[in-house]
């Protein structure tokens, strides 16, 4: 399904009006009563064209192999990580300390999927004050939670945790 996300399906869509174009000059000139032939075809071609419009709008996010590698360790399990894509600077807080797996969520500030590694390195930076309203996750399997906030900005409107650090499941977590 890659070649949905390239320009191939509006090339492929394009050569199809130019052909209903030539056919329709074609059926004009020799009056061969293509009419209804070539209007099926190019309600056909809208409704491609609709279709490839929609797939291409709500098509997944690009997944990033790990978050940049910033955390900045503070009391409490409270951990702050820098995305690479946007540079926005987040929160988690963990409410378990042997949290042994990656975590794969959203960016809380530009929604790109990321995945934070178990162990990234530490690397100070600055900590905007302004904080956004958190968001609580908690695992359906281990039942254990994580709370993740934006620093700087409000946090992104679609935010997803789609992996628990604690029990390691691949499953989106719930926010409550």
């Amino acid at each position: 399904m890659r070649w949905i996300e390239t320009k191939g399906p509006y090339i492929i869509i394009g050569i199809l009006y130019l052909w209903i174009f030539v056919f329709a000059i074609y059926n004009s000139y020799f009056d061969k009563g293509w009419q209804l032939i070539l209007i099926a075809t190019f309600l056909i071609a809208v409704i491609l064209t609709i279709l490839a419009i929609i797939i291409k709008k709500i098509k997944k996010p690009k997944t990033q192999t790990n978050v940049q590698e910033f955390e900045k360790s503070l009391k409490g399990g409270l951990f702050h990580f820098k995305c690479p894509t946007c540079k926005g600077i987040f929160a988690l807080k963990k409410s378990k300390s042997n949290d042994e797996k990656p975590v794969k969520m959203t960016c809380p500030e530009c929604g790109i999927v990321g995945i934070i590694p178990p162990k990234p390195k530490s690397c100070e930076e600055e900590i905007p004050e302004k904080k956004s309203v958190k968001a609580n996750f908690k695992c359906a399997s281990c039942g254990e939670g994580i709370t993740v906030w934006a620093e700087g900005s409000e946090l992104y409107n679609d935010l997803h945790v789609f992996s628990c650090p604690f029990c390691g499941k691949d499953e989106r977590l719930k926010r409550f």
